[in-house]
């Protein structure tokens, strides 16, 4: 719709519009619709009773002719474009140190698909902002009321497309600075950039600029930096009402917008309605592509009956303030790199020439204390202003005001960058300043320019300086952008941040670092001498669990199961992750709850699988000590696993049932139940998928010896748990593998139940070495029999064999082809298991090179009792039974005998002593005491002749009871 005509504030630009449309169109057309429509934009919001002030994102210009607005005016409201909700946070901005973004954060979705979760959504704030501007005058000025009326968070996500959210919230991964704000939705006043592809390339071509951010600073900024209020407002509309007359295609895009100047307006109305406050007393701050809007609703009074602003869905939200950057600023909203630090640069400048007093909140970080004199002046309100006269006629007539060049400046410039470039590793000289610039003069000539820009001395740097190669981490670019000014990261002031990132500063504190300051701190834990230190560590530890990767990073120390170090070195860099902390405080109060929390995510997502909720167990025990939970997860593990039909976790699930085995059979007197079903539901769970995996293409050769190593560990177990070992055998009998990796593994399966003998193994070893058409497969089964150490570790000698007999009886002509295959796949298959084969291979081969030429392998031995010569050497002789041992050292036997209280006179060496009954003879004590025991009795024989050559008989004969009494004993009655 085109706005009324009644005005004749701009009739004489009318006039001359249609005439230049007629000159160079040829006649009406849509170009003097165009041109003439842009006119009565901009009468119709300069018309306007409640004064709209246009602004520019991020602009220098912006929030200086918003200082001398404010200052003239002094409004009692001011309603400012920026989500309405996120009003009681701004007070906050006062704690922290710009620039800093206002966040509104909901994990838990209700009313928006569940894929879109976590919504965020940001606003960053810097000092050179007319935002800030507002915000500051607002909030220290007494009886001053600031309103936000753009719509919420929630309708962000209402209105917009998630194909956009993912597109406006992305940030280069590889710059750390550009990614503080994550993947949130970025909102911003003031978006001025052609949506017409056509016209801004038409822009940048006849600008002789590279990108839009340079056009933006040399044909608006420059020229409205110095110009009247009412001049900058009327620019600011023309310019929105252009970018929005020439914005064709999107049509959701342009909904949106339009959607929003109506929630706007309809909320400012409803606000004076409310209060009764006189428009003129008001000032709206909103972007000026807002503020040349043709929608009915625009205005006081406009139409209130044609638009209703929906609910908010009953989705959570919770808000706070996160660190930004420049960078980030920069990459969210698709400016040039470094274009808001020369903005911030060029507001520094601006106010020291112009000398305008900018507002800042009380007690500002990073800012200075007013004065006494400053604080206690005060500006008289500007008398309420009549219809403007029209400004555009005269500035679109006058020619640029080219500034004159600063040689102090630019010289200044050509030398820190020259000495920032040697620092960096670039042969830079004297030379080079002076190249940089003439260069920077002779590139603004070209593009018809007086005083070289910012943009034209990085050019003109990085012709003269960057020649061949950038030695360092930085380019030349790159190093102008910090030269002027420098990415500027904001951080949160303490007060300001969520409980939860409160206490974990205030757990942290014994650790006497400053780390809310960007950087790394490391810190040393000695928890020997300092037991309270160990509460820090379990902070760190799960700080560890919870934030990205870089913001507490272990050194030295680890946390196992079963485990706990004395000391530990950390290196922490919380400030650097200041945005993650605080978004943990949108999950709870505490680390332990948003862990909690989170473990009991991950266990019950669609995604869970049984390794990742026996993950959570583990973290469970390690990081909260939770048996509750623990337990609780670990039932749920077990529902998971009999529900599984493929092996994909099986090691995975091996190696977290190990640990949690060894750990509570050392730590607890009794296993829980969770994980003595688990055991017995995985033993019939794996047996019953073994033939099937056997077979399958997918399951790889690792995870088959996994569902094996988990049947063959826990066989013990699960046998005293009730468990059938039938079962096991049926499954091995049932499998029936093509694959030469998975048949090796269940030759060695067969080798541990028994139903197959090594000696058979290696049989079938050499038979497929002895077959040509096996051969080209054979690293192949050696995979498998390595996967085999996994359930059968007793076979690491059979692998050692295999190898070296391939290595041993292959040419190189067969050997050479397939080595190659043979390393990587021992590399990428069974890494973990190589030091069990070395060390099996390190006990087997000898020591030395020298003794390898008459080594012989043990294999290739004869198989004999290695034991028959040793027996055969020490083997007594049967006709002595030792008496030859005893007369060699009779001081033996006397010691004995002296201890006993017997005496007695050794016998001639010479006499042989067939079976010792001559001892009995001597001592028959000794024989009556056991004869008395088995109640039996006799008399003892004469010994006169000597030793009794029968060999005892006769002691046997005499007597016979004691025989008959050892006889019943040994025979059992």
């Amino acid at each position: 719709m085109s706005g009324p005509r009644e005005s004749t504030s701009f009739a004489a630009l009318r006039g001359q519009l249609q005439q230049a449309a007629a000159t160079f169109a040829g006649g009406p057309d849509a170009l003097e619709g165009i041109l003439l429509g842009m006119v009565d934009d901009v009468d119709r919001a300069v018309r306007e009773p409640l004064e709209i002030f246009p602004v520019c994102h991020h602009s220098p210009a912006s929030a200086l002719a918003m200082a001398r607005r404010l200052r003239e005016k002094q409004p009692k409201v001011v309603y400012l474009e920026l989500c309405e909700d996120m009003a009681p946070l701004l007070t906050e901005l006062r704690n922290c140190r710009l620039p800093v973004a206002v966040q509104a954060f909901a994990g838990d979705v209700d009313g928006f698909p569940a894929d879109w979760a976590p919504l965020s959504v940001v606003a960053p704030v810097t000092e050179a902002s007319a935002e800030y501007q507002a915000i500051a005058y607002a909030l220290d000025t007494p009886g001053v009321e600031l309103v936000l009326v753009d719509r919420s968070s929630d309708h962000v996500f209402q209105w917009d497309r998630a194909g956009e959210h993912a597109q406006e919230g992305a940030a280069p991964a590889d710059e750390p600075e550009a990614a503080l704000h994550g993947e949130a939705v970025g909102v911003e006043i003031g978006d001025l950039r052609p949506r017409f592809a056509e016209l801004e390339e038409h822009l940048l071509r006849h600008g002789k600029v590279r990108h839009w951010s340079e056009w933006w600073h040399q044909y608006v900024e420059v020229p409205l930096v110095d110009s009247d209020h009412d001049t900058y407002r009327q620019v600011m509309f023309l310019i929105g009402s252009l970018f929005r007359r020439l914005a064709p295609g999107d049509r959701s895009r342009v909904r949106v917008d339009e959607d929003r100047e109506r929630y706007m307006w309809t909320r400012m109305r409803e606000h004076l309605t409310a209060t009764g406050t006189d428009p003129e007393d008001c000032l709206y701050v909103c972007g000026a592509f807002h503020a040349a809007s043709r929608v009915e609703e625009f205005g006081v009074h406009g139409r209130s009956d044609t638009f209703t602003i929906s609910p908010r869905t009953a989705t959570t939200w919770q808000y706070g303030l996160i660190p930004s950057s420049h960078a980030a600023i920069e990459a969210q909203f698709g400016l040039a790199a470094g274009s808001v630090s020369i903005a911030a640069t060029e507001w520094a400048k601006s106010l020291r020439r112009t000398r305008v007093k900018p507002f800042r909140l009380e007690g500002q970080a990073g800012t200075r204390k007013p004065g006494k004199k400053s604080a206690a002046a005060a500006v008289a309100p500007a008398p309420r202003s009549t219809v403007a006269a029209d400004k555009l006629s005269g500035f679109l007539r006058r020619p640029p005001v080219l500034d004159g060049l600063d040689e102090a400046e630019l010289l200044g410039w050509s030398v820190d960058i020259v000495r920032a470039a040697r620092r960096n590793g670039y042969l830079a000289s004297t030379a080079d300043a002076i190249a940089v610039f003439e260069t920077s003069i002779l590139l603004a000539g070209m593009r018809d320019r007086a005083k070289p820009t910012p943009y034209d001395f990085q050019d003109a740097a990085v012709t003269c300086i960057e020649k061949d190669s950038v030695p360092g981490r930085r380019d030349v670019r790159r190093l102008v952008e910090i030269m002027m000014g420098g990415d500027r990261i904001g951080q949160v002031g303490y007060d300001s941040l969520p409980p939860l990132a409160r206490d974990v500063y205030d757990r942290l504190a014994p650790l006497e670092l400053k780390l809310e300051q960007r950087g790394v701190r490391r810190a040393l834990l000695d928890m020997a001498s300092r037991p309270e230190l160990r509460a820090c560590s379990d902070v760190l530890w799960m700080l560890r669990r919870l934030l990205p990767q870089g913001a507490a990073r272990p050194i030295m120390g680890e946390r196992k199961l079963g485990e706990r170090s004395i000391q530990e070195s950390w290196d922490l860099a919380l400030g650097t992750h200041q945005r993650s902390l605080i978004e943990l405080g949108y999950e709870g109060v505490s680390l332990e709850q948003v862990l909690e929390q989170r473990l009991r995510r991950e266990a019950y997502g669609p995604q869970a699988t049984t390794a990742s909720v026996l993950a959570a167990v583990e973290d469970a025990t390690l990081y909260l000590r939770s048996r509750r939970l623990a337990d609780e997860l670990g039932t749920h593990a077990l529902k998971l696993l009999a529900t599984e039909r493929s092996v994909d976790g099986a090691p995975e699930v091996l190696r977290r049932v190990r640990a949690l085995l060894a750990y509570y059979r050392t730590s607890e007197p009794v296993l829980p139940s969770w994980i003595e079903s688990f055991v017995k539901t995985g033993y019939a769970h794996y047996c019953t998928l073994l033939p099937t995996a056997f077979r399958d293409e997918d399951a790889t050769v690792g995870q088959v010896a996994a569902m094996l190593g988990f049947l063959f560990s826990m066989e013990s177990l699960a046998l005293s748990l009730g468990c059938d070992r039938t079962q096991l055998e049926l499954a091995v009998a049932q499998s029936h593998p093509d694959e030469p990796s998975k048949t090796a593994l269940l030759w060695a399966a067969q080798v541990q139940l028994g139903t197959l003998s090594r000696a058979e193994l290696r049989a079938r070893c050499d038979e497929l070495l002895d077959n040509p058409l096996v051969v080209p497969a054979y690293p192949r089964y050696l995979s498998g029999f390595v996967h085999a150490l996994e359930p059968v570790p007793g076979l690491a000698d059979v692998v050692v064999e295999a190898v070296s007999n391939a290595f041993g009886r292959l040419p190189d002509t067969v050997l050479l082809p397939w080595l190659p295959l043979l390393i990587t796949t021992l590399r990428s298959g069974a890494s973990d298991l190589a030091p069990l084969l070395i060390r099996e291979a390190g006990r087997v081969f000898p020591g030395r090179l020298a003794a390898l030429d008459a080594w012989v392998p043990p294999w290739k031995m004869p198989q004999t009792d290695p034991f028959a010569a040793a027996r055969a050497k020490t083997a007594p002789d049967v006709s002595r039974r030792g008496a030859a041992l005893l007369t060699a050292h009779p001081s033996t036997c006397d010691a004995v005998a002296e201890l006993l209280g017997c005496d007695g006179v050794w016998a001639r060496s010479e006499v042989p002593f067939s079976s010792g009954v001559g001892l009995l003879a001597s001592h028959p004590s000794t024989c009556d005491a056991v004869a008395e025991l088995l109640g039996c009795d006799g008399v003892w024989a004469g010994t006169a002749t000597g030793p009794d050559p029968s060999g005892g008989a006769v002691l046997t004969a005499r007597h016979p009871g004691t025989a008959d009494a050892l006889k019943s004993l040994l025979a059992g009655g």
